[in-house]
């Protein structure tokens, strides 16, 4: 008997021995008790339990270790604080940022402060349990300024009382860096946008509404910046031309010579260049307009006195025109005067002839007059469908007396059904005068060099259409054009006249009328034979 309590005293031993190995971690640890008995049974529990409690605390294990190398490793700085702002845990990013003591506080090692933060995140959260946002800044150990965003966790005991705060920190100094580099560019680029001299507009591509302009604005169109943002850009045109702009400023980069309408109501013209870009993530147009009202005035009256200059040397030609018609009208009111004074009668038949020859010729006077007057007269710079036989005839015409005089021949080659162009009758007539007046000078040139006897004196006129373009010929049969200066023609003031008889402006002027209506001029020349100026106009749309 006494035996057996024995053996069961130490089976029980072997049992306490076991779980006090299991307490203090050893899951291992296997008790040794043998026999199919209660007591084994309960042995061979608690070894069961030792190694699922094994399992359980190597997975929590594995837990505890990601996530303390997550706590390591997370790319921002955090902390755990203490009621008092100590700090109790923080991450090797912290540690390697800041490089806190022992015992230190939150604001020592941040900010280097020797009290805490008037606004404090981490007090907020202690004070309401609730996680809260703030941005902060203050110098790093190195001396560096610093800017983190910053976000408060609480951590709460079983009794939900705030026995901690976590505080996470993003480092955003190199963003804050960033930021006051584009605002100094965007400083930059303002000012040099509002320096432009000429005005900047930014528009919407989808109706060109006003998005943003520069300061130069005012100046040119009167308005106040405030006063366009928000507009349509096509309101600054007449109501008439507004679709016909809308439609260019979408497929075109330049518009040239476009009306527009100042604060005051006055009409400017302007050239537009346009090219397409982004603003603000939204796709915009870009446009700059050139204010050419003051040129185009300069212009006008160099055009002006060179048309004065070209109607007094055709006035010897146009006195002979006019002297016909008048020598009728003289004649036939002798007769009348005449008959008159002798109190003779005048037959009916004859009153009625000579009074048709009177009418006759009176109307070629007025004629000629009112074409001399409406070829004076200043042009405008808008423009109109034309068809550039008609503008060429009335330059003929004007000229066909002195040419006779001279005994220069004209050969007309007009093309019919031609495409209308875009551009003003009378501008045009005088660019083909001044070519008119180019070839006639270019024969008598030649001429005057003597051994030229017996040649042909001829201008030929020639029109015809390729391709959407009306091309006009003017050739002569004169010197032609030496291959030296054959590239200043078209330069103001150049001549290769005598003093007095030319201002070199002639040529010049024509070049710039025909690049207004986006034309070409070019020339075919060929020393001692002649030379061939060649006129090219796009057709007008919907030709």
């Amino acid at each position: 008997m006494v035996g057996a309590i024995g053996s069961l005293d130490r089976r029980i031993r072997k049992l306490i021995e076991g779980t006090r190995h299991m307490a203090q971690g050893e899951y291992d640890y296997r008790v040794d008790v043998d026999g199919d008995d209660e007591i084994g049974h309960l042995a061979e529990a608690i070894n069961e339990m030792g190694k699922a409690i094994a399992e359980k605390q190597d997975q929590l294990n594995k837990q505890r270790d990601e996530y303390q190398i997550l706590f390591e490793e997370t790319p921002c700085y955090i902390t755990v604080q203490d009621t008092n702002l100590k700090l109790i845990r923080y991450n090797r990013q912290f540690a390697d940022k800041f490089s806190p003591e022992a015992g230190e506080y939150c604001y020592q090692a941040y900010k280097g402060r020797s009290e805490r933060c008037v606004v404090c995140p981490v007090m907020k959260t202690f004070e309401d349990g609730k996680p809260h946002f703030s941005e902060e800044a203050g110098l790093s150990k190195n001396g560096k300024k610093s800017h983190w965003l910053v976000r408060t966790s609480p951590l709460k005991a079983s009794t939900g009382e705030v026995v901690a705060v976590m505080e996470m920190c993003l480092d955003i100094t190199h963003m804050k860096f960033l930021e006051k580099e584009v605002e100094k560019s965007e400083q930059k680029y303002r000012s040099i946008f509002n320096t432009i001299p000429n005005p900047v507009f930014v528009l919407g591509r989808e109706n060109l509404e006003i998005l943003d302009c520069n300061d130069s604005v005012k100046a040119v169109y009167g308005f106040e910046k405030e006063e366009l943002l928000g507009k349509l850009f096509l309101d600054l045109f007449e109501k008439e031309d507004r679709d016909r702009y809308a439609a260019e400023m979408r497929c075109a980069c330049v518009i040239n010579t476009a009306r527009q309408i100042r604060k005051d109501g006055m009409g400017i013209y302007v050239n537009i260049r346009i090219s397409c870009s982004e603003y603000a993530g939204r796709p915009i147009i870009l446009t700059t307009t050139s204010d050419i009202t003051k040129r185009l005035m300069a212009e006008q009256q160099l055009i002006q006195a060179s048309k004065m200059s070209t109607l007094g040397e055709m006035a010897t030609g146009v006195a002979h025109e006019l002297n016909q018609p008048l020598s009728v009208i003289k004649t036939a009111s002798s007769f009348f005067i005449r008959k008159i004074r002798k109190g003779e009668p005048i037959e009916g038949k004859v009153i009625k002839t000579l009074a048709e020859e009177i009418d006759s010729h009176v109307d070629r006077a007025s004629k000629i007059i009112s074409h001399m007057r409406e070829f004076g007269r200043k042009s405008d710079v808008l423009k109109e469908k034309v068809q550039v036989n008609e503008p060429l005839r009335k330059a003929v015409e004007i000229f066909r007396q002195q040419l006779r005089l001279r005994q220069i021949e004209v050969v007309e080659q007009l093309g019919e059904d031609l495409p209308l162009i875009l551009a003003d009758p009378n501008r045009l007539e005088q660019v083909f005068v001044n070519l008119l007046i180019n070839a006639r000078d270019a024969i008598e040139e030649k001429l005057a060099q003597g051994n030229h006897k017996g040649e042909e004196k001829r201008i030929s006129l020639k029109t015809t259409h390729e391709s959407g373009t009306v091309l006009i010929e003017i050739r002569d049969t004169g010197t032609g054009i030496p291959e030296p200066i054959l590239d200043k023609i078209f330069e103001p003031f150049f001549t290769t006249k005598k003093v007095g008889k030319g201002t070199g402006l002639g040529l010049s002027i024509s070049y710039g009328i025909v690049q207004d209506y986006e034309g070409k001029i070019r020339v075919k020349t060929r020393q001692g034979e002649g030379s061939s100026f060649i006129v090219e106009f796009p057709a007008a749309d919907g030709n």
